[in-house]
């Protein structure tokens, strides 16, 4: 499986406003803070508002917030409003996936493994995300 660039840099952005609720975060503080381009993640950022994830505010004392609460936003949350889904075959959807036989089970295969990601991504928040970050670094 291949982690895009795109999920890494959303789901870090996402982590990195859950861990500070009290303040707007920059692009560019976020940026600078995840080792992340910040033209990249400006792209990034139009995604994750187009999705509700994240919100804006302008002006000297502007830059983003979580969207909905941290307990909310799972990361099949962010890798699907980034990339479209939490895997795809050739770019396409799995549902309409089909192969000719004898390869014809491998699509199913496909399918299976998108529900196993979907489900152990579904079942992760930024807020258990956090914790994790949190309880690692206190070790």
């Amino acid at each position: 499986m291949r982690v895009s660039a795109r999920s890494d840099y959303a789901i870090r952005m996402l982590v990195e406003l859950a861990a500070d609720g009290t303040k707007p975060l920059t692009c560019e503080a976020i940026a600078s803070s995840q080792d992340i381009p910040y033209r990249f993640l400006k792209s990034v950022v139009r995604d994750l508002r187009g999705a509700g994830l994240v919100r804006s505010q302008r002006g000297c004392e502007g830059g983003y917030w979580l969207g909905r609460p941290a307990a909310e936003i799972t990361v099949a949350d962010i890798i699907d409003a980034v990339d479209g889904g939490v895997l795809s075959v050739h770019g396409g959807e799995l549902g309409e996936l089909t192969y000719a036989a004898p390869a014809d089970r491998v699509a199913d295969l496909w399918r299976r493994a998108e529900t196993t990601v979907r489900d152990m991504f579904g079942g992760i928040t930024l807020v258990e995300l956090l914790n994790d970050v949190v309880t690692s670094q206190e070790r």
